[in-house]
């Protein structure tokens, strides 16, 4: 009998880490073997690292922390290399491998998601010796966000628990919400969450957020952007470049300069914390809030991205 396998890419989000919790939990014995990686981009929050080493150490998921190994010359594929919470790069190297050699993602170079995480994770998969094919593929996408489920899941064997299981947003946040406190002695417990805003998402600057983020990120932690700005001044136009004209990460072929214009000129209602609310504001403008796959967590939907 062939063995049972799953899958689980972790996004470092909370509705990932509810999903890998549940799947844990409910599917234990569907599964011979559960593996569970997340992949880490040099650019994601410093929360978002400690929240991923805090649900292992609490719930023993044997989390396989994995980071892109991009190889310069061209035809090579991008391989991966095993770290940890101490070791994994935060200064954005892994990031800037991966843009010397494929340019600067946004809009039309989807390539972000998939060097840095998909690719990295599929390499890993076959060290092992899992084989395309022979094991299932938890993703992180809810019942509300049911259109980025891979139009291909059947064929490809994703399966996406969150949306199976009919939860969204909203019990993702009283799912957290309920949790215990890691320690009981501190002066004043919290409940055991990501803490993050949920505009702010993993990725500091992820350009697949909505403007209204962009914006009000900006205004609370101008520094995010820091990294972008320096890849925008080094690497405009390497990669393939059919167009030869400087890329930009954002929207509307914008740069950082013009982020932090708009940012101290222009007057906006700035983004609500969506991670601690309990009920769906359905009327919210729309203009600055065209976003992108970027919640809490950039769940990677593999195939998809070009």
């Amino acid at each position: 009998m062939k063995e049972r396998r799953l899958l689980i890419s972790f996004s470092g989000g909370e509705t990932s880490a509810m999903m890998t919790k549940l799947i844990h939990e409910r599917w234990a014995e569907r599964y011979d073997r559960i593996v569970t990686v997340f992949a880490n981009t040099g650019q994601e929050n410093e929360e978002t690292l400690r929240f991923v080493q805090q649900c292992d150490d609490a719930f023993g998921w044997g989390v396989v922390w994995l980071e892109a190994l991009v190889d310069p010359e061209a035809g090579k594929g991008t391989k991966h290399r095993i770290v940890s919470f101490a070791t994994a790069d935060r200064a954005g190297g892994v990031f800037e491998d991966m843009i010397a050699k494929f340019g600067i993602p946004g809009p039309g170079f989807f390539h972000c998601t998939r060097e840095l995480k998909e690719r990295p994770i599929t390499s890993y998969v076959r060290s092992i010796g899992w084989e395309a094919g022979s094991y299932d593929t938890a993703i992180g996408i809810r019942a509300d966000e049911i259109d980025r489920v891979n139009r291909d899941h059947r064929a490809k064997r994703f399966v996406y628990p969150m949306a199976d299981w009919r939860l969204r947003k909203i019990d993702v946040n009283e799912f957290w919400a309920s949790q215990p406190p890691l320690s009981r002695l501190e002066l004043n417990p919290s409940p055991f969450r990501l803490n993050l805003k949920g505009y702010q998402g993993n990725c500091w600057w992820c350009w697949k957020k909505s403007l209204r983020k962009h914006l009000t990120i900006m205004q609370e932690t101008p520094e995010a952007f820091d990294f972008p700005e320096r890849m925008e001044a080094k690497y405009s136009m390497a990669g393939s470049n059919p167009r030869n004209e400087p890329k930009r990460f954002f929207r509307e072929r914008r740069t950082v300069a013009d982020l932090r214009h708009l940012a101290a000129t222009t007057q906006f209602e700035p983004a609500s914390d969506d991670a601690r609310e309990y009920q769906t504001d359905l009327f919210s403008p729309l203009a600055l809030d065209l976003g992108g796959d970027c919640d809490e967590g950039c769940e990677v939907n593999f195939g998809e991205a070009a």
